[in-house]
């Protein structure tokens, strides 16, 4: 084999492991990392997580940028999304970033927040207060109420009011989910931008990305760098290592 038959043969390996790799980001799992403290205290700055595609199909969300840019309508194959279901979507008032939330409103829902409580349909969705310790607000250091909050499906996770009942975001609504939408929201409630904010609103289902399943690494975002690799071993959280999603 001449040299430069040589050069061509590793050529065209490195070009089908570049193919496969992001025909496998298209059709089955995407990573992703948790910038903000959007949705604490589930989801931690410094998070990596894996996001399932073919759970709820495929729109052009699920294409690689700048193909996500394509003037197609509609979703193939899949199931819809659920109420408590955390998901990544695109924001296209935010230069088609992606967001992570919770699913919280379905189409056809009837949205409201009175005082902090969340209501759905116009019946106020379970909360029982959990503790309150410090936590991460406005990337410092402070106490916030934590409650369980449970929808109407059954599906429970955690949430916290950084600012109490009575910040801005705590009363919003009445508001209502309109066909082929859904209605985001955070679990740091006073800290995040999500449907109950103009900069997001209701999101369209062609704009769902997947559905964020589980930790693959966790690396401490406040106190160090994460790009920082040497510093990973004194930082990593070892016991959020391949936790699920919930």
């Amino acid at each position: 084999m001449t040299p430069a038959e040589e050069a061509w043969d590793i050529l065209k390996t490195i070009l089908l492991a570049v193919a496969i790799t992001l025909v496998f980001r298209m059709v089955a799992w995407q990573p992703f990392n948790i910038p903000s403290g959007s949705m604490r205290p589930n989801l931690l700055v410094g998070d990596f997580l894996v996001v399932s595609k073919f759970e709820y199909g495929y729109s052009k969300a699920s294409l690689i940028y700048p193909l996500t840019r394509l003037p197609v309508e509609g979703r193939l194959f899949g199931s819809e999304p659920e109420r408590g279901e955390v998901v990544v979507f695109k924001n296209q008032a935010d230069r088609n970033r992606d967001y992570i939330k919770r699913v919280i409103g379905v189409p056809g829902d009837k949205i409201q927040m009175i005082g902090g409580v969340l209501y759905l349909n116009d019946q106020a969705v379970p909360r029982q207060q959990i503790s309150d310790d410090p936590v991460w607000c406005n990337n410092t250091r402070g106490n916030a109420a934590s409650y369980i909050e449970t929808l109407p499906n059954g599906i429970s996770y955690k949430i916290q009011e950084c600012e109490g009942d009575n910040d801005q975001l705590d009363n919003i609504g009445p508001q209502f989910v309109p066909a082929g939408h859904y209605f985001m929201m955070g679990d740091n409630r006073d800290n995040s931008q999500d449907s109950r904010t103009p900069q997001v609103g209701f999101v369209p289902a062609d704009q769902i990305v997947g559905r964020a399943q589980r930790l693959v690494f966790s690396v401490d975002g406040h106190d160090t760098n994460i790009l920082k690799f040497w510093n990973w071993p004194t930082h990593i959280r070892w016991g959020r290592i391949f936790d699920p999603v919930e």
